[in-house]
């Protein structure tokens, strides 16, 4: 992907002071990940938290967030799975906190407008150490998006989709699991869906930031040769490629061209272009939008 986009080369820094307002500054409260559920809000649907092994460099482990569909608790079906991944300065718990998915869940379950599935909402932030991570510790906006440097995303398949199917009752195939994220999470989801075409059915990029930044490292393979990756994700392609942007969202431009890419390649996907930009007003359009399609063609 970062082929498209020679001639952006300030978009991390004009993404970074758009969205973060500052480049460095002292964590709040709401910085932190804290917990998965707040008073305020008894969800319908069950949450738990999980601390699961790391095998790449790093922390030991990480925490990920589960999101049960109401109803899990008393039967014995099996259950698609979505894994939704927070942007930079974010964590496990950002899209509970400010994309309010517990509720749109909720809502959109209880209403049946989307297929009940498992949602699951890992860390993505790479840390040097478990002194470093400091239980989800906060990165400011430098930090969070310079370290893009594929070890986490490395570790995904193993350490988080086989966790999860170990663990909860998932239907485990690419026709039940789909991965979205927002800005720098959908630069992951992108590259995470074209590193492993075997395992993501549903592909959902919000916002997606085109560009992996880091120094070199024994994991950065994994930002490299995108479309030759991107052919043979699409020789069996995903069932949906969904591609979002706001018409004022910073990476409207670096979207549009990466929409008309796939368009001249005949790589099939949706793109949305809505009002607004880099947001969670957006982002959280974008997340109904997206599970409104998932899983429903079988």
């Amino acid at each position: 992907m970062q082929s498209f986009l020679k001639g952006f080369i300030l978009l991390p820094i004009l993404w970074a002071a758009c969205s973060c307002s500052v480049m460095h500054r002292q964590p709040t409260p709401s910085d932190h990940a804290g917990p998965a559920v707040y008073p305020g809000y008894v969800p319908r649907g069950t949450v738990e938290e999980r601390i699961y092994p790391s095998s790449v460099p790093g922390a030991s482990h990480r925490r990920m967030i589960v999101y049960l569909p109401e109803g899990y608790q008393d039967n014995m079906r099996r259950y698609p799975v979505v894994y939704l991944l927070h942007g930079a300065r974010g964590y496990e718990t950002s899209w509970i906190k400010k994309g309010l998915m517990l509720q749109l869940t909720d809502s959109l379950f209880a209403g049946g407008y989307a297929v009940p599935s498992i949602v699951v909402m890992p860390n993505m932030n790479q840390y040097d150490n478990d002194a470093d991570y400091g239980d989800s510790r906060y990165k400011n906006a430098l930090e969070s998006f310079f370290e893009v440097n594929g070890v986490a995303e490395t570790g995904f398949r193993h350490d988080v989709v086989d966790y999860v199917d170990a663990h909860f009752r998932t239907i485990p195939d690419k026709a039940h699991r789909a991965v979205a994220g927002l800005s720098i999470g959908g630069l992951q989801s992108a590259y995470l869906s074209a590193n492993n075409p075997d395992t993501f059915g549903y592909v959902g990029l919000f916002s997606p930031v085109f560009r992996a930044n880091s120094l070199p490292n024994p994991f950065r393979d994994f930002y490299r040769k995108f479309r030759k990756k991107l052919q043979v994700q699409f020789d069996e392609p995903p069932t949906r490629y969904l591609l979002m942007a706001g018409k004022k969202d910073i990476v409207r431009l670096p979207a549009s061209m990466y929409h008309k890419f796939l368009g001249r390649k005949g790589y099939g996907h949706d793109f949305t272009l809505s009002p607004g930009g880099h947001s969670w007003s957006n982002w959280r359009n974008y997340y109904v939008e997206m599970m409104t399609k998932l899983f429903i063609e079988e």
